[in-house]
C-alpha cells in the first residue's frame, strides 16, 4: 500500500471513529461542567473550569462506593462460575461421546430467547424462594441460564480444535477424563477462557433488568439500575453528577479489556474455526 493510500485510509479511519468517540468524550467533558452548562447548545467540549467535586457529589451524596461494589463483586462471581462451567460443559460436548450430545443444537435455542420473555417466571420463582432483594439471582441465573450458552458454545468450539494426539499422550500418562481436561485441555483453552471472560463481564457489569426487578433496596442496587436515581430533591436530574458517577463505571470494563483485548481476539477466532 502507498504512502497516500495508507494516509487516506487512516483519515476515512479516523472520520468514521468521530460517532463512536463523541459520546464518550462528551459525557466526560459535561461530567466537569456545572448543571446549568450540560445541556447547552453548542456542546461544550471542554471546560472552561472543571467541576471535580461533581465526582465527590457522586460519591458522598449517593451510596455510589455500595453500588460500585455490587457490581463489581457480582460480575466478577459470574465470570468466574461461567467460565469454570462453560468450560466443563464446552469440554464435555466436544470432547466426550454420550447419548445427549446431539442435545447441543437444542442448547444453543437460549442464545434467541430473549431475557425480557423470562423475566416473569424466573421472578415468580425468585419471590416464592424469597430471594428478592438480595443478590443470588443475579448470580446464579446468569452462571446456570441462557446467558452461559453463549460461553458454552464458545468453549466448544475451541475444544474441538484440539489435536487427538494431544489427549491420546494424556492417557498413555495415565490421566483420567477430568485430568485431560485440567492438564491438557484448560491451558490451552486460555485464549477462549480470556474472550469468555470479557464479554461475560461485560454482559454482567451491564445488566440493568434484572436488578430492576428483582432489587429494592437502593444500597442493594448495581450500577446500571444505580445510574437513573441521580435527582434532587425536587425529582429534578442532576445530569453533571450522573455523568460523572457514568465515567467512572468505564474504568473497570477499559481495565478488563486493555488486560485481555489480545487473548479476547485470539480465542474468539480460534474458537471459529471448528464447527
Amino acid at each position: 500500500m502507498s504512502r497516500r493510500a495508507k494516509i487516506a485510509c487512516y483519515a476515512v479511519m479516523v472520520v468514521l471513529a468521530v460517532p463512536f468517540v463523541f459520546p464518550t468524550w462528551w459525557m466526560i467533558t459535561a461530567s466537569l461542567l456545572p448543571a446549568n452548562e450540560v445541556l447547552a447548545y453548542p456542546p461544550k467540549l471542554f471546560p472552561n473550569q472543571p467541576q471535580w467535586e461533581n465526582y465527590r457529589t457522586a460519591f458522598t451524596d449517593f451510596p455510589l462506593a455500595q453500588q460500585y461494589f455490587n457490581s463489581l463483586y457480582i460480575a466478577v462471581l459470574v465470570t468466574l462460575g461461567t467460565m469454570f462451567f462453560s468450560s466443563l460443559a464446552g469440554y464435555a460436548f466436544a470432547r466426550i461421546r454420550f447419548r445427549g450430545e446431539k442435545l447441543f443444537a437444542l442448547i444453543l435455542i437460549g442464545l434467541m430467547v430473549p431475557s425480557e420473555v423470562t423475566i416473569i417466571p424466573l421472578f415468580r420463582v425468585v419471590d416464592d424462594l424469597g430471594l428478592t432483594n438480595t443478590h443470588w439471582p443475579l448470580i446464579v441465573v446468569p452462571i446456570f441460564g441462557a446467558p452461559s450458552v453463549l460461553a458454552t458454545f464458545v468453549m466448544r468450539q475451541f475444544f474441538i480444535t484440539i489435536p487427538n494426539e494431544l489427549e491420546e499422550a494424556g492417557r498413555l500418562d495415565g490421566l483420567s477424563r477430568f485430568g485431560l481436561y485440567r492438564r491438557v485441555a484448560l491451558p490451552i483453552a486460555k485464549p477462549a477462557l480470556a474472550a469468555v471472560a470479557i464479554f461475560t463481564f461485560l454482559n454482567t457489569w451491564n445488566f440493568f433488568l434484572e436488578p430492576l426487578v428483582y432489587l429494592t433496596d437502593k444500597d442493594m442496587f448495581t450500577l446500571p439500575v444505580a445510574l437513573t436515581q441521580y435527582v434532587d430533591v425536587y425529582g429534578g436530574h442532576l445530569w453533571n453528577v450522573q455523568l460523572a458517577a457514568a465515567t467512572t463505571t468505564v474504568v473497570p470494563v477499559l481495565i478488563v479489556f486493555i488486560i485481555a483485548q489480545r487473548q479476547f481476539v485470539e480465542g474468539l477466532a480460534q474458537s471459529g474455526l471448528k464447527g
